[in-house]
């Protein structure tokens, strides 16, 4: 019988000031050696349930807390979290908010200074993690000159570093590219299966963990839980939080449904479906497209002698979707920035709207278009989300039905609520909201599902959708290729600062091996979705 690394027993906490509870007599046991996966909707309690493990509830944050959580003999209630990283290594979402120094070995050895490690042990335990996690090469590196995934590996190092008897991580590959997701992935299952390190970790992407997963549990926001095993889980689950694979294996009915890839080419009934789908392609996009409303020729900029983008023709016309793609480092964020006029052009042209605004300040186009950066609580400055959106018509000189709004995007219950109260997701969905009550002609989005559940994903996009259809052009920079694949009119994909490949989602996602679908690695051709496969198959 496995032993519990970690106790909850009937745990029940509320934020200050909020009578909801956010978790309510939950109890829960991780087995030593485990690899656990938490999922469910934004909202749900899954990183307040986090925080539960090395104290930051309620220590941190404060509210009502009852019940106890025990890891390994200690009560958290009766020491710091500091403490408990002796046996939590937590690690966040967001990799920058935990880097405090200027260099990885450094950021590694951080946690051992504050613990009093002897130097020697230090060193030691630095050069460990620098190994395990491959990050020998970058130890003289400036943890801000790292992509996304790098750094979360040095945030994992450093949590590791004490080493702790449990890690946890909160959506590690939220803000990844599928290189840095794959990278953050290999590296948490090498520890699971390595050295039997306890894992637990919440995450939205299922189609990158759930096969690693020894055990699942399902959070919703009515205070359910369910507790079982991956495949368990993936039988009974909202096929749209499933992996692509795993969702078409439920379309079609299987008894069996595969968790990856490699389970899904092997299943014995694969062999039926590409017989029906040989000498097939899907059924060609159908959307009706205006004229243009931006328009780039030759576009590059730079920071000092260095080119973040070169020579880059880039078109938005009205009722289109485009996806702008890459690697951490591509340049994605700073072309978005360039067409809202933040980033000045050093080279080529911009014009939107049929007017030149290559020399022109950002103020020319407020309003024409409206922007969601990657974070998106920058946007909030009023105590209530229905005064945003008034603020933002306001200053359009536009009339807004607020709730109407909102409840497109699945926040009709918030109005009244704090902007900063609400999930990550939940803040995401708010700011789209914000902007689109100013009616802009196009909406520029950076990363707008970074941290968001797959419903309200889903949601989101019907609603980016509607958009669309009215005539409003939308760039959007992003990693999520499932997602891209299921709504973009056109994929412009980046590379080391110049467009490397442009076209319909078939053509640019065809045949890649990381920027594709999970539907594309096991069929191949143009196929790309589960949407796809069953109208094809009837």
């Amino acid at each position: 019988m496995s032993v519990p690394v970690a106790d909850l027993d009937h745990v029940r906490y509320s934020y200050p000031g909020d009578a909801r509870l956010t978790l309510d007599d939950v109890s829960w046991q991780i087995d030593d050696g485990a690899f656990v996966l938490v999922i469910g909707r934004s909202g749900s309690g899954k990183s307040t349930l986090l925080r539960c493990l090395n104290g930051l509830v309620p220590h941190f944050s404060g509210g009502r807390f009852g019940g106890m959580v025990r890891v390994g003999e200690i009560d958290t209630r009766a020491v710091a979290p500091r403490d408990l990283a002796r046996q939590v290594g937590f690690v966040f979402q967001d990799p920058e908010a935990q880097m405090l120094t200027d260099r990885v070995d450094d950021e590694i050895a951080f946690g051992l200074e504050q613990q009093g490690v002897p130097r020697s042990t230090m060193r030691k335990r630095v050069e460990e993690m620098l190994d395990l996690m491959g990050l020998a090469h970058l130890r003289d590196r400036s943890p801000s000159t790292l992509s996304g995934g790098e750094r979360q590996r040095v945030a994992i190092a450093s949590a590791m570093a004490t080493h702790p008897g449990i890690l946890v991580l909160d959506e590690p590959t939220s803000q990844l590219d599928p290189w840095g997701a794959e990278e953050v992935v290999a590296a948490v299952g090498r520890l699971n299966d390595d050295l039997g390190l306890t894992i637990v970790l919440a995450e939205h992407r299922l189609e990158r963990v759930l096969s690693h997963a020894d055990s699942v549990r399902l959070l919703d926001p009515s205070g359910d839980v369910i507790d079982g095993s991956a495949r368990e889980i993936a039988g009974i689950v909202n096929p749209v939080a499933l992996p692509p694979v795993s969702a078409l294996a439920r379309a079609l009915g299987w008894a069996e449904i595969p968790l990856s890839v490699k389970e899904m080419r092997t299943h014995a009934a694969m062999r039926e479906v590409r017989t029906a789908l040989r000498d097939r392609s899907p059924e060609p996009r159908r959307c009706n497209i205006g004229g243009p409303l931006l328009r780039l020729r030759g576009a590059a900029t730079s920071h000092g002698k260095h080119a973040i983008f070169r020579d880059v023709n880039l078109d938005v016309h009205e009722g289109e979707f485009v996806a702008l793609m890459g690697r951490n480092g591509s340049g994605k964020t700073t072309l978005l920035r360039s067409v809202l006029g933040f980033q000045k052009l050093t080279a080529g042209v911009l014009e939107f709207d049929g007017v030149d605004r290559t020399r022109m300040d950002a103020g020319s186009l407020r309003g024409a278009i409206a922007y969601v950066p990657q974070q998106p609580s920058s946007l909030f400055f009023h105590e209530r989300l229905a005064d945003e959106l008034l603020y933002t018509a306001r200053a359009r000189r536009v009339e807004v039905d607020v709730n109407e709004l909102l409840a497109r995007v699945d926040l009709g219950w918030a109005a009244e609520r704090h902007p900063s109260d609400l999930s990550v997701g939940e803040r995401q969905r708010a700011a789209i909201a914000t902007v689109l009550a100013g009616r802009p002609k196009m909406l520029v989005l950076d990363e707008p599902t970074r941290g968001m559940d797959p419903w309200h994903k889903r949601q989101l996009m019907s609603v980016l959708e509607r958009v669309r259809e009215s005539g409003v052009g939308v760039l959007m920079a992003t990693h999520d290729v499932e997602m891209v694949a299921g709504v973009a009119d056109r994929v412009v994909l980046l590379g080391d600062g110049s467009v490397v490949a442009e076209g319909t989602p078939e053509e640019v996602l065809s045949g890649s091996l990381s920027f594709t679908t999970q539907i594309n690695k096991v069929l191949g051709g143009s196929w790309l979705t589960v949407e796809q496969v069953v109208d094809a198959l009837g």
